[in-house]
C-alpha cells in the first residue's frame, strides 16, 4: 500500500518569476498525514507573508510504497 506524505515548501524569491530562492534550501514543514493538514499550515504561512510578493509556498505530495 502507498503512503503519501504531505508537504508545505517555500520560502522567499529572488524576484517573482519564483524561480530561485534568497536563501536555499526551501523552508519545508511537514510531513501531514491528509492534504487538509497541509492545507491549514500553508494558509497560514501565505496569510501571514501575504503582504511580500517575492514569498511563495506550496504543497507538495511524497508517495511511497
Amino acid at each position: 500500500m502507498a503512503i503519501r506524505q504531505y508537504w508545505v515548501i517555500g520560502g522567499e524569491y529572488r524576484d517573482t518569476s519564483f524561480r530561485e530562492l534568497t536563501e536555499p534550501p526551501a523552508e519545508a514543514v511537514g510531513p501531514f498525514a491528509d492534504y487538509d493538514q497541509a492545507l491549514t499550515v500553508w494558509r497560514e504561512r501565505s496569510l501571514a507573508t501575504l503582504p511580500q510578493a517575492h514569498v511563495r509556498y506550496t504543497i507538495a505530495v511524497n508517495t511511497t510504497a
